[in-house]
């Protein structure tokens, strides 16, 4: 099923994801067990519109959910979210939400999710986008930030995406890091 769904009128933010994690990969630290850092470009992007492809597609206006399943992928911009299984949790009824008169609240992503953007990736085993709290969440057994030669792994991403606060946590384990120092911005 393409669903090419164009929600511009949703008073909280509603996107899947406009992930720039170029900040954090350039200076997060390599050492310890969580390492905290801003993200300078992290933001969620309301005004374009969000296209969804799926095998399936549910709406539930007594559990006020819309279910994504088999393939999904989602597309706002040159931002994309890829996951076997989408499930948006939503105030009002589906009427309005597809008239862009709903409120998202949070986004729940599981089966190996990838966000990409022009410059960076992000993978891992599930992933959530708490609207309401401001809050993305990407975790797994080995969750990698990437952009250029620059590879971050850990087991738990945060970011607060009205403050661009940044969290990569190794569980118990350590944060691992490759910097490309040829992947840094020349100076002219």
């Amino acid at each position: 099923m393409n669903l090419n769904m164009i929600w511009n009128g949703i008073s909280k933010p509603a996107t899947v994801a406009a992930l720039s994690l170029a900040s954090v990969l350039a200076v997060l630290p390599a050492d310890g067990f969580a390492q905290s850092t801003r993200t300078s470009g992290f933001q969620i992007s309301n005004d374009q519109p969000i296209n969804i492809d799926a095998d399936k597609f549910d709406v539930d206006d007594r559990t006020k959910l819309i279910t994504f399943t088999g393939n999904v992928v989602a597309i706002q911009g040159e931002n994309q979210v890829k996951a076997g299984k989408m499930v948006v949790r939503y105030a009002g009824g589906s009427t309005g939400l597809a008239a862009g008169q709903g409120d998202i609240e949070r986004i729940d992503l599981s089966e190996s999710v990838q966000l990409d953007t022009a410059t960076q990736k992000a993978t891992g085993d599930t992933g959530y986008f708490d609207m309401t709290s401001q809050h993305f969440v990407l975790q797994g057994k080995q969750v990698v930030l990437s952009e250029g030669g620059n590879v971050f792994v850990g087991c738990k991403l945060t970011v607060n995406m009205a403050t661009s606060q940044a969290n990569l946590d190794a569980c118990g384990g350590r944060v691992q890091v490759k910097l490309n120092p040829q992947s840094a911005p020349q100076s002219n």
